[in-house]
């Protein structure tokens, strides 16, 4: 790999900062990487991971900085960007990690005229642990980065940021602001309020009836999963761009309310109609990984329960030169065995795994989306 950066200050080691520090110091694309938090826990917790080569508590250490990623929540990370400032050399290179983008962008663009290029940037990528403990640098790998310029970017820092993104196996988009944040309110926070609405009314009928959050499970679990972020990481988020999930609730309150309606008008045929169209939009949504990076094609394994079924199957893909993008126990049963369903994004590798499989006495398929 090329280094990109000679310094790069990240600020704010939690899961998303501290799993880009291990990636860059991983591929080698800074000379150093210096961590800034409040929290000297989380700076030791992060120089033990590897994530950076040195900390500091303080703001001053941005005066060497080549790149600084701004990685505190969204609130926190204006308020880090005034104070750094006056520290900041000429050189320097300004990035965000942030869920939304409108608002910040500009009064980070605000801020920085004339001194210091700013990208926006939001990796597409998280983790069921919060906080630097669950850093990973395998966290972006092809994961969609979105970076948001405008017509103010200078477009040679936007190469620069975009090559180091790329670098750490995420897939780069560029969007503007304003776009990004309606597709985000769209497909992101306002699925998190309604897994929350959604798991407020059970918990209202499980008051009367103890026995539903018990039968809970299967598309329920799935659909709520959401709903157990962070309350107050999503607050910052949904506030910062709430004009956008106003309009996405108001849309969504009318295709609900289309639904109940022809409950209650008995309209069957429409009430058909509505879900089928529902699922014809749906089925075009390819498989996914994470950070809505689309796989070409799945298939399904049957493994015996036996120790290092998993492992046989990698070493045999993995022998063929096939590589496995996304993997998940399907369903096991003990004793008898069970089901996984491997992803693969490059084209054909799919076909060659069941057949590699196949080969080797495993019964695989390819998976049909109905």
């Amino acid at each position: 790999m090329t280094v990109i950066f000679d310094q790069i200050i990240i600020i704010g080691v939690g899961l998303i900062g501290g799993s880009l520090g291990m990636a860059i110091r991983k591929h080698k694309l800074a000379n150093q990487v210096v961590g800034i938090d409040l929290d000297a826990q989380s700076l030791t917790i992060a120089k033990d991971l590897g994530a950076v080569d040195i900390y500091d508590t303080g703001y001053t250490a941005v005066g060497d900085a080549d790149l600084v990623i701004l990685a505190a929540p969204i609130f926190s990370n204006l308020r880090i960007l005034e104070s750094i400032c006056e520290y900041l050399p000429s050189k320097a290179i300004v990035t965000d990690v942030g869920s939304t983008k409108s608002e910040f962008v500009a009064q980070a663009e605000q801020l920085l005229a004339g001194r210091n290029a700013f990208i926006g940037g939001h990796p597409m990528a998280g983790a069921e642990t919060a906080g630097v403990s669950g850093s990973d640098p395998y966290l972006f790998e092809n994961a969609i980065y979105l970076l948001t310029p405008t017509e103010y970017t200078d477009q040679n820092a936007l190469t620069k940021v975009k090559a180091m993104v790329e670098q750490i196996g995420a897939r780069t988009m560029v969007v503007d602001p304003t776009t990004h944040d309606l597709v985000v309110a769209a497909i992101s926070h306002l699925p998190h309020l309604v897994a929350a609405a959604l798991v407020q009314t059970v918990a209202q009928v499980d008051a009367e009836n103890p026995i539903t959050l018990a039968l809970a499970a299967g598309g329920f679990k799935d659909t709520t999963r959401i709903a157990s972020g962070n309350p107050g990481l999503w607050k910052d988020i949904c506030f910062s761009n709430k004009q956008q999930i106003i309009d996405m609730i108001a849309i969504f309150q009318a295709n609900l309310t289309e639904l109940q309606q022809a409950l209650v008008a008995d309209l069957k045929q429409e009430f058909e109609q509505s879900l089928g169209q529902a699922k014809m939009t749906r089925d075009k949504i390819p498989a996914k990984l994470k950070g809505y990076w689309p796989f070409l094609d799945e298939i399904i394994v049957t493994i015996p329960d036996r120790p290092g079924m998993i492992g046989q199957v990698a070493v045999i893909l993995g022998q063929d030169g096939i590589n496995i993008d996304d993997i998940e126990i399907l369903r096991v049963r003990e004793g008898e065995g069970g089901t996984l369903r491997l992803g693969f994004a490059k084209e054909g590798s799919a076909k060659k795994a069941v057949q590699a499989l196949g080969k080797h006495g495993f019964s695989a398929r390819m998976k049909v989306i109905d």
